[in-house]
């Protein structure tokens, strides 16, 4: 099990979660769009939250601003963080606009503050746990989808619950988090996708 936990830090890397949470999204709405309106909303979410932030990486990487991909000094996140933050904020402006995808809209939103609450935590030298963040906000997002369009299914709010727990363990396994950093990234994650669910539920 200690071997196998390490891998959800990769698997559910922050930067995939705005791949996944468009991917339940999708399959939640299916009928609205068309196929080739499905294709087109994944392209863009892969370039502006998978492929620009990787090629940011290696540059930052290449030029020693950021060592490792969990990026584990706090100092190194907040440029990583500055970057996310204009990037959702295109996002939101121009991609996942309010009136044709209002919950991912919304959830997007909630990211956007998530980031920003992260890094502005990163200039008092407290760190948060990205990967609680992430994974905290697509939780409330998946729950709330799920109270939203009334699917009744159980087992997406169990599932996204334990991939919840697993992260959190997988960061205490590798020594990367205290408890507490564990928290201030659950509670960043949380608490801006909960603002924005009462505009939208």
């Amino acid at each position: 099990m200690k071997k196998i936990l390490p891998l959800f830090s990769y698997i559910l890397h922050p930067i995939f979660i705005s791949m996944y949470a468009t991917l339940f999204y999708l399959y939640c709405k299916e009928d609205i769009f068309t196929n080739r309106e499905k294709y087109y909303v994944l392209f863009q979410i892969l370039i502006i939250t998978v492929l620009v932030p990787t090629l940011f990486f290696m540059l930052l990487r290449s030029t020693g601003h950021v060592k490792s991909v969990m990026v584990h000094e706090t100092s190194q996140r907040q440029i990583p963080l500055l970057l996310q933050c204009f990037l959702y904020i295109l996002l939101v402006k121009r991609s996942i606009v309010i009136a044709r995808y209002p919950e991912l809209h919304f959830f997007f939103l909630g990211a956007l503050f998530s980031t920003i609450v992260a890094l502005i935590l990163t200039l008092f030298k407290i760190k948060a746990s990205l990967h609680m963040m992430a994974i905290s906000g697509l939780a409330l997002f998946v729950i709330g989808l799920n109270i939203h369009l009334k699917m009744q299914n159980p087992y997406w709010t169990a599932l996204v619950v334990l991939l919840t727990g697993i992260v959190a363990s997988s960061r205490l396994e590798m020594e990367a988090h205290t408890n507490k950093e564990l928290i201030i990234g659950l509670l960043t994650g949380i608490l801006p996708q909960i603002l924005f669910l009462f505009l939208w539920l």
